[in-house]
């Protein structure tokens, strides 16, 4: 065997066993749950229940509620895809400071709740828990959705199925596939990838009134990402830049509080 043969035969040696080890771990690159699950009251919440909600499949969830004030709507949060809702106890707080009700969900395979997460599962996870608010009460028109990074895929899916009050993105992709392939261009995503997210391909069916917010500096998930994604979204829509900040924004209160700004222009 020549060198350049042998050579050839390494390299796609190592290269196929790179792609096949990518392929098997997929699922721990994307999803980083810690598995933390205090009770709210531990971390300072007041007039929170921890309910238990069972989804179609059998998994069991988590969801921290809180009531809103009379005539306000609910804010429903899908969580980004680090860490867990006990460490976003200072987001729930300001929402029930403006008088929302508010329900976090814990995904599947994240903090108290049963299972592993996929793209399948998150969206049976979202509706599961969409499906509980309008039982216990709430109007569709009153349920805001709120998508965090990773939790706008599953939000954009359900606001394209579901009526709403609003959707808000917090630095969306136009589909989590776009984001792994510019990552690893070395390997063929599009065939690999089992959770794609394609949030491009859902966007345009949402009907309800749209927030996106974006900071200019994310290197996470880059800020044309977003812009890309409300291009192809429906009116009414609003993008607002949240500036030359990074992915950190998210867990920035000035940005909860642009969305309690646009959330009251909906429900004066």
């Amino acid at each position: 065997m020549t060198f350049l043969k042998l050579s050839f035969v390494l390299f796609s040696s190592l290269y196929l066993a790179a792609a096949g080890g990518m392929f098997l771990l997929q699922r721990s690159l994307q999803y980083f749950p810690t598995h933390r699950d205090p009770a709210p009251d531990a971390l300072g919440l007041t007039g929170v229940t921890r309910q238990t909600l069972t989804t179609p499949d059998g998994e069991t969830l988590i969801l921290w509620y809180a009531p809103p004030a009379a005539g306000r709507p609910v804010i429903l949060f899908l969580h980004g895809n680090g860490g867990e809702i006990a460490d976003r106890a200072d987001r729930f707080s300001l929402y029930q400071t403006q008088g929302y009700g508010v329900a976090f969900l814990s995904w599947r395979g994240y903090g108290g709740s049963s299972g592993k997460p996929s793209e399948s599962g998150l969206l049976i996870d979202a509706k599961t828990a969409y499906d509980h608010l309008r039982a216990q009460g709430t109007a569709a028109d009153h349920i805001i959705l709120v998508g965090e990074s990773l939790g706008t895929g599953p939000a954009v899916q359900t606001a394209a199925r579901n009526p709403l009050g609003a959707l808000i993105l917090e630095a969306p992709y136009s589909a989590a596939v776009d984001i792994a392939r510019a990552q690893y261009p070395w390997l063929p995503v599009g065939l690999l990838m089992l959770d794609q997210y394609r949030s491009r391909d859902h966007i345009a069916q949402v009907r309800a009134p749209l927030l996106i917010l974006h900071g200019e500096g994310d290197q996470v998930i880059p800020y044309p990402s977003g812009k890309y994604l409300f291009s192809l979204a429906q009116e009414p829509k609003t993008f607002l830049s949240l500036g030359p900040i990074g992915h950190e924004a998210l867990s920035d209160l000035a940005t909860w509080k642009v969305e309690a700004k646009f959330i009251d222009r909906l429900f004066p």
